[in-house]
């Protein structure tokens, strides 16, 4: 299936992604915001740079956006087929990554929690972001 878009078009809406400050890490913080936990944000001096860390609860979350990190079973994430060798090593890699710096923090002793994107989604956004609760309020 060929891409719908041109390629410069594709380029520019590829260029436009954050990779901080995006629209499920606010829905989650402002949730957690709300019902009283404190946290601090992309933190450096962890492995990964978690999204969202709570010290109190040695909690470290990562809000991760289906396509980037290869969300197996998902409908939102599609193998690209335009450039598939390179897409097929850059997702490959974010999920390498991913389970090797969780790896370290489990490691340090800090309990990771993943959020998906497509859990943030209306139909599922209550019932996930009150699980996280919970499991949270379970570490205290």
């Amino acid at each position: 299936m060929a891409d719908i878009k041109s390629k410069d078009a594709r380029s520019y809406n590829m260029s436009r992604i954050r990779g901080k400050n995006t629209k499920p890490e606010e829905i989650v913080r402002k949730y957690l915001f709300s019902r009283g936990f404190r946290y601090r944000k992309n933190d450096k001096h962890l492995p990964g740079t978690p999204d969202i860390v709570l010290p109190k609860y040695k909690t470290a979350i990562f809000i991760n956006g289906c396509f980037w990190h290869g969300h197996e079973g998902c409908k939102y994430f599609i193998w690209p087929q335009n450039n598939a060798e390179f897409w097929h090593d850059k997702i490959s890699t974010n999920k390498a990554r991913d389970v090797k710096k969780h790896q370290e923090l489990r490691s340090l002793g800090w309990n990771v929690e993943i959020v998906w994107e497509c859990q943030l989604k209306p139909a599922y956004r209550e019932n996930t972001l009150l699980q996280l609760e919970k499991i949270l309020r379970a570490r205290l």
